[in-house]
């Protein structure tokens, strides 16, 4: 298991190397293409870097974006995400019908009852079972205030914090949960943590989703 965790880490620092290599690529192409649009004068490395001239017109085929920090690559689209929901140790019985509902949010997503379990023995047991993200939601004095979402094997692990939480209990004449797999919108979210936000978030649903689903 050890010598496995480590191939596997010595295999995401070379990808996240390349990506890196790459990203300074792509500025460097972005200066180039503002400096012709404007008319300005080229820095010395850019003037000097002939190979990055004679390509230019080649790179603008290629998509702006370049994906960097993208663990999800190796198996988006290919396999399911497998979704373990947990709360923080000894929850109220409120936060565990808020698990409940989480639950419910997310297709193929299981839910496991924390127990004594220490942050170091949980990552253990989803690395075993091949978890692909965990899901551990946090409360104060009974009252739902944050989630934890973390991709494994190695990140990324985003929190977000939740405000005025209501739960389906707490709302009268409310019909099933649709178990079809939902439409995904995601508005206004253009900066960069903006996209990063997207990626973790969309890659916690399967792919997949039927035109004709009425669920969002």
């Amino acid at each position: 298991m050890i010598r496995k965790q480590a191939r596997e880490r010595r295999e995401y620092l070379y990808r996240k190397a390349l990506q890196l290599q790459e990203s300074s690529l792509t500025e460097k192409r972005q200066q180039l293409k503002a400096a012709l649009a404007t008319g300005k004068p080229l820095s010395k490395d850019l003037a000097e870097d002939s190979k990055l001239q004679s390509d230019f017109i080649y790179d603008q085929s290629i998509q702006d974006e370049v994906d960097i920090d993208d663990e999800y690559s190796a198996m988006s689209g290919i396999s399911d995400p497998k979704v373990i929901i947990t709360t923080s140790r000894d929850p109220s019985v409120r936060l565990l019908q808020f698990s409940k509902e989480i639950k419910l949010m997310f297709p193929n997503s299981l839910k496991l009852n924390r127990g004594n379990y220490v942050i170091p023995d949980l990552v253990k047991t989803c690395s075993r079972v091949a978890v692909s993200d965990v899901i551990i939601l946090h409360e104060h004095r009974g009252v739902p205030t944050s989630l934890t979402v973390s991709h494994f094997p190695h990140g990324p692990t985003a929190v977000f914090t939740l405000h005025n939480v209501k739960l389906r209990h707490d709302l009268p004449n409310l019909g099933n949960v649709s178990e079809s797999y939902p439409h995904l919108i995601f508005e206004g979210f253009n900066s960069n943590l903006g996209k990063r936000v997207v990626k973790i978030l969309q890659h916690l649903f399967p792919p997949g989703v039927k035109k004709d689903s009425s669920r969002v």
